[in-house]
This record gives structure tokens, C-alpha cells and sequence, in this order.
């Protein structure tokens, strides 16, 4: 509510702000700011003594942009290296039948260091479709779903492995590898049983050598 001066005009309550004050507080912040850094340059230009220290800090400053930029860029490029090798990959075991899809995660086992790597799957494997024996001894336990870009590794598929692969296959490390994805369940019910999952990704990059194997988690 506004007052009325004596001499009756009205006055602004004390403490308020009008815009106006503050886009001028800016400016002349603005305007302080450049005449600031305008003196300093002509400071810098007419005293002998600091121009060394001036270019100095100019080209430290230069250098340091530079190196920068040029490790975000190899950031970059290193991404998308690790991007496409990753998408080569995991087309490769798409167009590959199940038999075929279960020799390759042998074949990586064996590539990575296991010992006895081998495929098991068939009638009657209970779940078990590679078995192996890890660089430091424990038994790995593989199943593998060589399912499409759209068909997701439900909860009840790892039931299903959830019941065997430690009290039938005694294994040590259970781990589920599919070209496709899991559902949350399943992931909640995987986490619950200590398997580990490896999905398109993860399984492009355990192919590609730029992640980790099952048995590394």
C-alpha cells in the first residue's frame, strides 16, 4: 500500500525495487566491467615489464583451450569407434541360428581365457547351453537366448534357469546372454538370484573387447 508524502505525493515503500533500477544496475555493471578490462589491456601495453607475463599466460591459456578441444574430439571419435564396432557385432549374431549363436559365447569364453568352454545345449540341457571353467576356476554356467531386436527374455525364462543352474548345473557363475533385452521382471528376479544378465550391449561389448565378461561382473 503506498504513502502519501505531506506535500502529497506519492512515495514508493522503502525496500522495494523497481525493474528498471535493476536492468540499470546491470548496465552499468556492463559498462564498469569493459572499462575495467580496457584498462587493464592498456596497462598491460604500456608497461614493459608485465607484457612477458601477459603472453605468457595468453599462450598458456591458448594451449590449455586447445588440448581441450582436442581431447574431447578424441572422446568423440573413441565413442563412436566403440559404437560401431559394438553395432558390427551384435549384427553378426543376429542372422546366426541358436546352435550357432551358443558356439559363439563358447568361442568367447574360450577366446577370454576359460578352460573346457563348450556348447551343451540341446534336448534335455536343463538351461545349461555353454559350460566352462573361468581363468581363476569357478564353473560358468551359460544361457543363451538368440532372440530378435523385439522379443524381450521374460521373468519365466529365468525361472526356468534360476532352478537349475546352481542346484542341477553347480554353477559358480550364472549368467543369461541374449541379442535382445530382458524385462524388468526378469531383472528383478536375476538380481534376486545373483545371475547376471548380459543384454544386446553388454554382449556387443564383450565381443568387441571393450566390456567386460560375464564372469568379470
Amino acid at each position: 500500500m503506498r504513502r502519501t508524502s505531506p506535500r502529497g505525493r506519492t512515495s514508493r515503500p522503502r525496500g522495494k525495487t523497481r525493474p528498471g533500477d535493476t536492468f540499470l544496475v546491470i548496465v552499468f555493471a556492463g559498462i564498469a566491467g569493459v572499462g575495467l578490462l580496457l584498462a587493464l589491456v592498456s596497462w598491460v601495453a604500456t608497461t614493459p615489464a608485465v607484457q612477458p607475463v601477459a603472453a605468457l599466460v595468453l599462450v598458456g591459456g591458448g594451449v590449455l583451450a586447445v588440448r581441450r578441444r582436442g581431447a574431447r574430439q578424441a572422446r568423440r571419435a573413441e565413442e563412436a569407434r566403440v559404437r560401431a564396432a559394438q553395432s558390427t557385432e551384435i549384427a553378426r549374431y543376429h542372422v546366426m541360428d541358436p546352435r550357432q549363436f551358443e558356439d559363439a559365447i563358447a568361442y568367447l569364453c574360450h577366446r577370454d581365457g576359460c578352460s573346457d568352454a563348450r556348447r551343451t545345449g540341446g534336448a534335455g540341457d536343463l538351461g545349461a547351453d555353454v559350460v566352462a571353467n573361468a581363468p581363476d576356476g569357478r564353473r560358468i554356467v551359460i544361457q543363451c537366448k538368440r532372440y530378435g531386436p523385439t522379443t524381450t527374455v521374460g521373468s519365466g525364462d529365468l525361472q526356468r534357469f534360476g532352478g537349475t543352474c546352481y542346484n542341477v548345473h553347480g554353477a559358480q557363475v550364472a549368467a543369461v546372454v541374449t541379442t535382445s533385452r530382458f524385462t524388468k521382471p526378469a531383472t528383478n528376479y536375476a538380481r534376486s538370484m545373483g545371475i547376471r544378465l548380459f543384454d544386446q550391449h553388454a554382449l556387443a561389448a564383450w565381443a568387441s573387447r571393450t566390456g567386460p565378461a560375464p564372469w568379470m561382473l
